[in-house]
């Protein structure tokens, strides 16, 4: 009996494996990531040229940009699943989907819960959700411990920059703002978008983030350096960040940069007199 039910078993863990997919293409870097965290890696058989953490992800077939596919590579490749992002040209997605082909799309996290959701939810579809979510787990235990510690300071107000020429910066609706709140700062800016130097001069930020997207880190931070009025540059307080990190995150990812931000500027700000 025991060795029919253990037959049993063996055979019904073959066919659950069998329903996962074998043939993965990931048309976002975060997402590209996230299936290497959870041991897949080997099953993504196709991704885009932005695909590049951890480095095995280099060399698999690129298909394309985020935004613009290659769909006939991406069919030539019999993927069992494609995963896109709201990035992804809404035309291709539907082309893709008229092949046959099943194509899961996630919109962009705009806080640290969709983060960790989306997670949950790729781990789901390629049979690792209870990996997926021990890892969550985990990131949001590290994370109440750091924002334990951060309330223990004084909160500077930081000021996020995302894009130069015009000046673009994250504001409270973005999961760059749960990032700020996790390392003990405040979100100098309520809502995201294009701002002059007259604005940012008014809100007076103690600490100013530089994150690389497109950006010529020493330089902007040479830019800032002439608005001597301002906090964070009256107290070299100018930081640069890497883009992929901060922009195209993971759980992972996530913490890596809130622990960045506390062990930088936000956490050398004097303590906190209650």
């Amino acid at each position: 009996m025991k060795k029919k039910l253990f037959f049993l078993f063996l055979v019904f863990g073959f066919l659950y494996s069998e329903n996962f997919p074998k043939r993965i293409v990931s048309l976002s870097p975060a997402i590209t990531e996230d299936i290497f965290i959870l041991s897949q890696g080997d099953k993504i058989v196709g991704n885009t040229i932005y695909c590049t953490r951890p480095e095995k992800a280099k060399y698999i077939e690129k298909v394309g940009s985020v935004i613009d596919v290659n769909i006939e590579k991406i069919y030539s490749l019999k993927p069992d699943i494609v995963f896109a992002t709201n990035l992804t040209n809404p035309k291709d997605v539907k082309k893709l989907k008229e092949l046959g082909i099943n194509v899961v799309v996630f919109s962009y996290p705009e806080n640290f819960k969709k983060l960790c959701d989306d997670f949950i939810e790729i781990g789901r579809l390629i049979g690792k959700e209870k990996k997926a979510r021990e890892i969550v787990e985990r990131v949001k235990k590290e994370l109440e411990e750091i924002k334990r510690q951060a309330q223990k300071r004084e909160r500077p107000k930081v000021l996020v920059q995302v894009g130069a020429h015009p000046l673009w910066v994250a504001g409270k609706e973005s999961f760059i703002n749960d990032i700020i709140e996790f390392a003990g700062g405040i979100n100098v800016i309520e809502k995201g978008g294009i701002y002059s130097y007259e604005q940012i001069i008014k809100l007076n930020p103690d600490v100013i983030i530089i994150t690389l997207m497109g950006i010529d880190g020493e330089e902007e931070k040479k830019n800032w350096k002439k608005y001597n009025m301002i906090n964070a540059v009256k107290n070299d307080r100018i930081l640069i960040m890497d883009s992929d990190k901060i922009c195209s995150p993971t759980p992972l990812t996530f913490v890596e940069v809130v622990k960045f931000f506390t062990r930088s500027n936000l956490a050398k700000n004097k303590k906190r007199i209650n």
